[in-house]
């Protein structure tokens, strides 16, 4: 199963997002996790490598599950785990573009309607506009339409819904 650590960084109203070429999709700044290192170590590194900027207290705000499905038999193809940060700055200048793709800031509200995952909508949402944690699992098929979400939120001393 891949391990991959993603971060959101929300400033003066706006996050930081890239977008990737494959499909034009946005996506928090992030990537897979290397042997032994801790999820918090990963989302600092690779948000570092992707942004060339250093996030200031990132936290984290979510943890997912990710499934493919084969669209035929709705056999499971694929699944990895996603730990989703948060941070409200950082330290440096975001490069324009890089390899991954292109770095801009967006207002908060365009993550409702910026091309994205349905379920990188969810965490990014949740992780902008709500307190606590949010767990979650994301049903996918091959070609990222999502099928299902479970979701789950807790806040520090309290228990918040779950939603399917």
């Amino acid at each position: 199963m891949q391990r991959i650590a993603n971060l959101l960084v929300v400033k003066d109203n706006h996050v930081l997002l890239l977008k990737k070429p494959r499909r034009g999709w946005y996506v928090a700044p992030g990537g897979k996790m290397d042997p032994g290192e801790s999820i918090y170590e990963a989302a600092v590194r690779e948000f570092t490598e992707e942004t060339g900027t250093t996030p200031i207290n990132p936290h984290l705000k979510g943890v997912y599950t990710m499934m493919i499905k084969d669209d035929v038999d709705k056999i499971v193809k694929d699944e990895w785990m996603l730990y989703t940060f948060v941070a409200h700055d950082l330290e440096g200048v975001p490069f324009e573009t890089t390899a991954e793709g292109k770095l801009d800031w967006h207002p908060i509200e365009s993550l409702q309607t910026l091309p994205m995952a349905e379920g990188d909508r969810t965490n990014l949402l949740f992780a902008v506009s709500e307190s606590g944690m949010q767990y979650g699992t994301f049903f996918y098929t091959e070609q990222f339409k999502l099928l299902n979400e479970k979701i789950q939120k807790s806040v520090e001393g309290g228990y918040l819904n779950d939603r399917k």
